[in-house]
């Protein structure tokens, strides 16, 4: 199937709860992709996260926890809220402790699985942002020279002008000319605002 942007996922081994779980979920209006086993799952995913994984504790092949784990070897950060029977409970508790976001007891009800994957979807467009935010900072930060580089790491100390002039042997005209590249490279037009975007990117040096 051709992945788009964001899709939730339902793997769950009964046809008829599976096909109940997507009929729900599509009234989210996002594209919705399910699968029999983990095996298939696994065939089927790519590297794209998708924004919600709904899994089955119990799956004939591979468990939903083996599951669990093998996604967090691969580092896919999909968040995932299991579904279990009430025999479950302890190895529920064992995937939270794995990372998941929830878990939910047969028989589901409709409304707590769906406030479960918006809260999934919203996380996960909130972090996607965040990511692609970070990525074009560092892309901006790559763009200095080593020279605007050693201003731009000065600045975010909190030095003055003057005290970078100094500190680099430079003229504090020669530093006034660095800081503005500085700042039209990192398309800002204020100290404040630079110091204030790196902060929330959590952009390290």
């Amino acid at each position: 199937m051709a992945r788009v942007e964001e899709y939730v996922v339902v793997v769950d081994d009964d046809p008829a709860v599976r096909e109940a779980l997507c009929l729900m979920l599509r009234s989210l209006k996002i594209p919705v992709e399910s699968y029999g086993s983990a095996v298939d799952f696994l065939l089927g995913y790519c590297s794209q996260p998708c924004a919600c994984l709904v899994l089955d504790i119990r799956l004939p092949d591979i468990s939903g926890l083996e599951l669990q784990r093998r996604l967090n070897q691969r580092r896919a950060n999909i968040p995932i809220v299991f579904i279990t029977g009430h025999g479950d409970v302890p190895l529920a508790v064992e995937a939270m402790r794995q990372g998941a976001v929830d878990f939910l007891q047969k028989p589901l009800q409709e409304h707590e699985l769906l406030e479960r994957v918006q809260h999934c979807i919203a996380s996960f467009r909130a972090q996607r942002a965040e990511r692609m935010s970070r990525e074009t900072i560092a892309a901006r930060v790559a763009c200095l020279t080593p020279r605007e580089r050693e201003v731009f790491e000065l600045i975010l100390e909190g030095r003055r002008s003057k005290q970078i002039a100094d500190l680099m042997g430079l003229s504090l005209k020669t530093v006034e000319e660095y800081r503005s590249k500085v700042l039209h490279k990192m398309h800002v037009t204020s100290t404040p605002e630079l110091i204030r975007e790196i902060a929330s990117t959590r952009i390290t040096q």
